[in-house]
């Protein structure tokens, strides 16, 4: 190439690269638009399902008739109902709807509540790219569309992007505003597992109210935006409780008294799809149910997750930058990891998990970045192999063969779990050695001013 093409060529490459940066939101949309046509068609060849997508609906006709939810077992599998009463409310849309149109609606439904989901991640990160937000969404979007916790969401028409969004959007909505906890409570109410965000908020508002207790010596400090945060959320829990016992009774009294204790309802916990804390240790065990030694390894598991996302959010964002993120994050992978059933479809969380780890590898200078850029690499790779599924199973067989794995095939079915384990410790070691530091004094640095602008919105 003669120097005068070269020169002609790299006026090109600047000019592209600044139309991209100046004017983003086309290009970025139509990328995005792209990967979401071919993941539809996709999915289409691959003939979904959208088996829970049918037990949903199947659980909002039984409400509409009035139906015993809890002795419900719905399509081929005879899956039962697993969630709180409240849930088959929210289903109630679903029944105005053919089977056709339902699961075209499902599917794009979740593929906007996935750009949702990265719109209130980068929210939370305080904006830390150059794009414009809503162009960085679309391109995580199409990306993130091809992991296989948000695969497996659309392929079985689940819910926990909207479970996600929810507890989202209360985090990183400002502090004090009156609605926040809404959200949180709103999803736990239709599923349990978000209900550790009321614990991480109310730890962190006790913890700052003795804290500043002891500075000023007035009593008025223990009430804080933290624990208004954590009572509204429990509130608009206690809402959801009320209201579906007021509709359905008699399904209240049976989820609140019997069905909420029986996790064999969920499925069985060894099989792979299995990604909780209990899942590993039956198939490292090579038995059914863990038992004794889960509810030790959760009790430890909650001390550290709990721990490590109380002391980065305490530590604020001035001492570690992300604090927010690190904290929901952190919070989030304690509930999967001792949930009995998490399945791999309930870690959409690693969209998150994966715009904080490449925030802060986009943050640290080059000589500390390597590290970083290895975690994101090996985070994408866990959650975009589909490795888990690698794995010899048979759901259906009374003779599991997750119970006779191998070291190796124990440690692709285990990859999830490792994965959140390695975040709670990378969490808890940035947190502690943030609050060792003083806050600094004087303004907030940019990355500050733009998180404290996104939590006004």
């Amino acid at each position: 190439m003669s120097t005068l093409q070269q020169a002609a060529a790299g006026k090109w490459t600047l000019t592209l690269r600044d139309f991209l940066l100046r004017r983003p939101l086309l290009p970025t949309a139509a990328v995005c638009l792209a990967s979401f046509a071919v993941f539809w068609t996709a999915q289409r060849f691959a003939e979904v399902t959208m088996v829970d997508l049918m037990v949903y609906r199947a659980e909002g006709w039984a409400a509409r008739a009035g139906h015993d939810l809890y002795a419900l077992r719905a399509t081929y599998a005879h899956l039962p109902m697993t969630y709180p009463p409240f849930a088959a409310l929210v289903f109630l849309p679903l029944t105005l709807l053919d089977v056709a149109d339902m699961r075209t609606a499902a599917t794009a439904l979740n593929l906007v509540l996935l750009l949702w989901v990265v719109h209130l991640s980068l929210r939370l990160l305080g904006h830390p790219v150059r794009l414009p937000r809503i162009a960085a969404t679309f391109l995580i979007g199409a990306a993130a569309v091809w992991c296989e916790p948000v695969w497996t969401t659309l392929r079985y028409g689940q819910i926990n992007l909207l479970l996600a969004g929810l507890v989202l959007w209360d985090l990183s909505r400002r502090r004090g505003h009156p609605w926040a906890g809404v959200g949180i409570g709103v999803a736990a109410g239709i599923k349990l597992t978000p209900a550790l965000f009321v614990v991480f908020l109310a730890l962190c508002g006790a913890i700052c109210g003795i804290r500043d207790l002891r500075r000023t010596g007035r009593a008025a400090q223990l009430w804080n935006p933290w624990l208004r945060q954590a009572a509204v959320a429990t509130a608009a829990f206690c809402g959801t409780v009320l209201l579906a016992a007021l509709v359905l009774p008699r399904d209240s009294r049976r989820f609140w008294g019997e069905a909420i204790f029986q996790s064999s309802r969920v499925g069985r916990t060894e099989i792979s799809a299995n990604q909780s804390l209990s899942g590993v240790l039956a198939r490292l065990l090579h038995v059914p149910e863990p038992g004794g030694v889960w509810a030790a390894a959760a009790a430890l598991t909650v001390v550290l997750g709990l721990g490590a996302a109380v002391a980065a959010a305490l530590a604020g964002s001035r001492r570690l930058p992300y604090a927010p993120a690190w904290a929901a994050v952190a919070c989030a992978v304690t509930a999967l990891l001792i949930s009995p059933i998490s399945w791999s479809h309930h870690w959409v969380w690693c969209v998150p998990m994966f715009a904080l780890l490449l925030a802060e590898a986009r943050r640290r200078p080059s000589r500390g970045r390597a590290g970083w850029a290895l975690a994101v690499s090996v985070a994408a790779l866990v959650f975009c192999s589909y490795a888990l599924w690698w794995v010899p199973r048979d759901p259906g067989s009374p003779h599991s063969p997750e119970l006779h794995q191998n070291a190796g095939q124990m440690a692709l079915s285990g990859l999830y779990p490792a994965v959140g384990f390695g975040f709670l410790v990378l969490t808890a070691v940035l947190a502690v050695r943030a609050l060792r530091r003083p806050e600094p004094d004087g303004p907030a640095d940019a990355g500050l001013r733009r998180w404290r602008r996104s939590r006004s919105v």
